[in-house]
């Protein structure tokens, strides 16, 4: 069998191509490789073994004695696990609703062509910059009743001003929501600025035209446009939420008393100071519950707008 001369001069140009996209995919699968191994140790290797530990009577060191499913109704019966849950529940809708709204807010005001808005998002977003223990130390230094507000308000006149709200237990939870408040509304001011700059001009020009006022038009038209990025916002926050710890060491330390505890600090507490690896594993697949619960919930949402926009 012969060959003609176009076939004889395309298939050896073919076979370094061919070759050169194995040895591509060979050398990212080898350094993907170790990245795959630490997560596959790191996440669900450890997951399982939190799962397991959560349903054991271990103490201070790992047992193996089962106990299946009681430790998950004992721990509601531990007084700081009731406060720990009570302060997330409290602190997370309030966190991501008062963010939500100061985001958008400034996502508005910038969105109105207003002069220096590169320096107006610089500074809005600095906060994302700073680690959660400086923003801690920041504002427990501001809100300490002797050196921050109270201490300015006082000594310009008004002895009888007083904002102690990081010494009192039941309000000191507030102050790790204004904290967080002032860390993350930068963050959904990028989001939603991001979004408002995809809406179609020209049908905010035809309300304009129809003499819409502005609010109007973006109560009505610019903001439901732009729906799929306020959920997007609220998962992250719920997330971020959920996770909050470092913050809430460096501003108030749990305390007063345990008037701040989240589970994040139950567990690191439960485990490493108390000794209580089964109680600690307990709150931990709690907070991992929860966490694959949003997580399912908006991996819904997200199959239902693409079934809405094939269609």
């Amino acid at each position: 069998m012969t060959f003609s001369t176009s076939e004889q001069a395309v298939a050896p140009r073919n076979r370094p191509r061919l070759d050169s996209k194995i040895t591509e995919r060979l050398v990212i699968g080898l350094s993907l490789t170790p990245a795959f191994i630490i997560t596959l140790i790191g996440t669900f290797i450890f997951l399982g073994w939190t799962v397991f530990m959560s349903m054991t009577d271990s103490t201070l060191f790992p047992s193996t004695d089962f106990v299946g499913l009681e430790g998950y109704w004992q721990i509601w019966k531990y007084p700081r696990w009731q406060v720990a849950a009570g302060n997330l529940f409290t602190f997370a809708p309030i966190y991501m609703l008062v963010c939500g709204v100061i985001g958008i807010g400034m996502a508005i005001a910038i969105d109105q062509n207003v002069r220096g808005e590169n320096i107006f998002r610089a500074i809005y977003l600095y906060p994302m910059a700073v680690s959660f223990v400086v923003a801690g130390t920041i504002w427990r230094w501001i809100l300490n009743p002797g050196t921050g507000i109270e201490a300015l308000v006082q000594g310009m006149g008004f002895e009888t001003f007083v904002f102690d709200w990081i010494t009192r237990k039941d309000r000191a939870i507030y102050t790790v929501i204004i904290a967080q408040v002032w860390q993350h509304a930068g963050f959904v001011m990028a989001l939603v600025l991001a979004g408002l700059r995809t809406v179609n001009r020209d049908i905010i020009n035809a309300a304009m035209i129809d003499g819409a006022p502005t609010h109007t038009i973006y109560r009505r038209v610019i903001l439901p446009s732009i729906a799929p990025i306020f959920v997007a916002v609220f998962f992250i926050l719920s997330q971020w939420a959920l996770k909050t710890y470092d913050i809430i060491l460096a501003l108030t330390g749990g305390g007063p008393g345990i008037a701040t505890d989240v589970p994040s600090i139950f567990v690191r507490d439960m485990m490493f100071n108390r000794g209580e690896i089964a109680l600690a594993s307990v709150a931990s697949v709690y907070m991992l519950l929860l966490l694959f619960t949003l997580m399912a919930i908006y991996k819904t949402y997200q199959a239902i707008a693409r079934r809405r926009t094939k269609q």
